[in-house]
């Protein structure tokens, strides 16, 4: 999944992962999408810092995302 298409589905209410159920990509009460590691409670950002260097990289594959309905 791009990161477009992720936004999406997390904006449409669908449950985005990356790799397995552990890592569910969320977007928090500020605005920002991150991967939330429900193993260790740890989070990381989705893609680089807005306006940055890598702002439109993914934090992964786009093979390792997958929605799950």
């Amino acid at each position: 999944m791009t990161i477009k298409e992720i936004k999406q589905a997390i904006e449409d209410g669908k449950k985005v992962y990356q790799h397995n159920l552990g890592y569910e990509v969320i977007l928090d009460s500020i605005g920002q999408y991150l991967i939330h590691c429900n193993m260790h409670n740890t989070y990381i950002g989705l893609h680089g810092i807005k306006g940055g260097k890598y702002e439109n990289q993914l934090n992964g594959n786009e093979s390792d995302f997958f929605i799950v309905e």
